[in-house]
């Protein structure tokens, strides 16, 4: 899949602490763990989300915005 039109920089903001960071999203695989830079919380996809990026990034994961889900 060419991911040229996607949007490859999410903001992560952590849940527990509210840390920030800028991240470069995978095209390739979906990412199930982040740990957070600020408390070392291991963050996980709410429910229903494929990955971090879509539960906790300002932008959702490349597969998610080309339509064509992720993971898959």
């Amino acid at each position: 899949m060419i991911y040229d039109m996607a949007i490859l920089e999410s903001i992560l903001t952590c849940p527990h602490c509210g840390y920030v960071k800028q991240e470069i999203m995978p095209t390739n695989a979906c990412q199930f763990y982040y740990e957070c830079s600020g408390c070392k919380t291991l963050l996980r996809p709410h429910p229903g989300d494929c990955c971090v990026f879509c539960s906790f990034g300002t932008v959702k994961c490349p597969p998610v915005q080309m339509h064509s889900g992720c993971c898959e």
